[in-house]
Formats: structure tokens, sequence, C-alpha cells
């Protein structure tokens, strides 16, 4: 063996000691993907902290699609915008789902109803408005129109997700029939009614949801004890900004929700430790800047937000005369409730 041919015999033998660990070390498997998509009781509206993306969608880290992908190592796509309807949801938000998505949960319903109008209407005094006749408009849409629409929804995610494991997130009852705000006027047997109109819904979606496949994932009993205006309370009241007014906390998300999804979803029930919440919040720039590639999308869809009281306004003054109500001694009674 001439002195070149060993020179290069030696040369194999080290790069060969050199590349043989790292070609036995395993590969690392891609994290699992994860597409949450939905309305505001799945962006985290009323969480008062979003990510900077560029929309209104309010999505915040401190929402369960959050929690639970920074506790389970997922690669979340947080589709989920607040104001979204089943046709939003359609358009804007089932392109981010692939043969590959291992995970996907789905919070839609309450929008397409009009939660948000019937509470603005429910939140005037019975003198100026007709909470019944807005909670039985809500409940016949739902018993008769939502369900077929559910149906469709769920088959496209089904279609475009073959292989994911599919969740449908339900919605908590908002009342205790106590209101502790001083200027909305949500009756106690108005309080119950719309209490049962989130029962109905919960109903059709997890009938929906049982029928495409689906788990069904209902919070109700999880925020039991946490209404609005509870000591311990999850969901706020009326609040300011208005559009963080009757949706779940920081609280409710950790406490109710993450608890409700997580065991369906992935298995087992994740635990909002601090970690989580820290690994959960350090996603929020590179979260925002996956969801700027659909701000274009996302715009296209318009908050549903509830309206506070003005009892103030002409007609409302006009209700009052009608109905026999001195506007000025009314008002001087609900403030010092």
């Amino acid at each position: 063996m001439n002195r070149t041919t060993r020179r290069l015999a030696v040369l194999g033998s080290a790069l060969a000691g050199l590349l043989t660990p790292l070609l036995l070390q395993p590969v690392q498997a891609a994290a699992p993907a994860y597409v949450a998509l939905g309305d505001s009781y799945a962006s985290g509206t009323g969480t008062r902290s979003y990510i900077s993306d560029g929309t209104s969608c309010q999505r915040s880290t401190s929402a369960y699609p959050s929690l639970i992908a920074a506790a389970r190592g997922y690669a979340l796509n947080f589709r989920a915008c607040s104001g979204a309807t089943i046709p939003d949801v359609t358009n804007a938000q089932l392109g981010a789902l692939t043969s590959a998505t291992s995970y996907v949960s789905i919070s839609v319903g309450g929008n397409d109803a009009g939660f948000a109008n019937v509470l603005t209407t429910c939140a005037q005094p019975w003198w100026a408005s007709n909470c019944d006749g807005a909670i039985n408009t809500a409940q016949s849409f739902i018993s008769n129109t939502l369900p077929s629409r559910l149906t469709t929804l769920y088959s496209q995610i089904r279609s475009r997700a073959p292989y994911a494991k599919v969740v449908v997130v339900g919605y908590p009852r908002i009342f205790n029939g106590e209101d502790c705000n001083a200027f909305t006027w949500f009756s106690p047997a108005e309080q119950s009614r719309l209490n049962q109109t989130a029962d109905l819904l919960n109903s059709r979606l997890a009938a929906a949801a049982s029928a495409a496949g689906f788990s069904f994932a209902n919070p109700t009993s999880r925020f039991i004890g946490h209404a609005v205006c509870a000591a311990d309370e999850w969901i706020n009241g009326l609040s300011s900004p208005i559009s963080e007014s009757y949706h779940p906390k920081a609280n409710g998300h950790a406490g109710g929700y993450t608890p409700s999804v997580s065991p369906l979803l992935t298995g087992a029930a994740v635990a909002v430790t601090a970690q989580v919440v820290a690994e959960s919040s350090a996603s929020a720039d590179e979260q925002a800047a996956l969801q700027r590639r659909y701000a274009a999308a996302d715009r296209t869809i318009e908050p549903e937000t509830f309206v506070a009281p003005d009892l103030t306004t002409p007609e409302a003054r006009r209700d009052a005369r009608r109905a026999g109500v001195d506007i000025e001694t009314f008002l001087e009674r609900s403030a010092r409730r």
C-alpha cells in the first residue's frame, strides 16, 4: 500500500468514526399537528391578553388550545376566531386541515344562534325588551336549523382530516341566578332560560358529534359554582372592554375547559401548571406569525359582541313611559345595587 493509499484509508476511518454516532441517533419525529377551530369561546376572548396577529380574532395563549398544545408538545395552528359562525369556519378555517392533522377541536354554534344578540336583549329591563321572544327564536334555530349545518361541517372536517382525533367542544352555563352588575337586568327566570338554551345547544352539538364519530367535551359541570357573579367567577359579567363580557376568563380556560377537552383530545387530562402557562405564553410570537398568513381570511369574520343597555336613549325613555316607569328613579335604584 503506497503512502497516498494509506492516507486515504486513515481519513476514511476517521470520518466513519465521526459520522457513525450521528447516523445511529434516532430521527426526531415532527410534533403532532393540532388545529383549533371555532369561535370566541375557543380563541380565548375574555382572557384579556391576545397575540398580535393583525386581526380581531382575540386569540390568547391563556385559551385551552394553546395550553393543551404547550403541555403535550403539539404543533398548534390556532384558527379559532372571535365571531366565527359555521360559514366562517367553513370558508376561513378548514383550509388549515390536512391528512397530516392529528388533532382537531371545534367550538361553533353559539354565534349561529345569535347568542350575543339574545344576551343584549335580555340584559335590558323587562319593559324595554322581549327576552322570552329572543330566547324562543334562538331555541327554535338550535333545534330545527343548526343540526343539519353541524352535520355538513363535521363531514367536511372528517374529509379534510381523515385520520385526526376530533373533539367538539360545548358551552358553559353563564348564570347562577344572580345579576350583580349595576347596569344589566337579567331576571332569575331569564337567567334560567338562558342556561337552558346553553344546555339545548350542547345537546345538539353532542348528538351531531356522536353521529360523525367525534367526541364531545361538555364543560357544564366544571363551571358549576363559577358562573357570572359567583364568588370564584370564571366567566366575565358586564366588562370593559365590552367584548370581554360573558366569556370565560383565563381561570375558566385553565380550570374549566382544559380539563374537559384534554382527556378526550389527548388521552389524559392536562394539568395547567406554571410551566405549562409559561410555555404557552412563550409561543405567542410564533403563533402570531403563523396566523398573520391567514389575516385576509380572518378579516372577513365579523365579531359578535354583546351591547350594554343604554337607557338614556329616546327609545328607552319612550318604553319607560309606556310601562309607567320613572326612568330616573329606576336608574338611581339600579346604581345602588
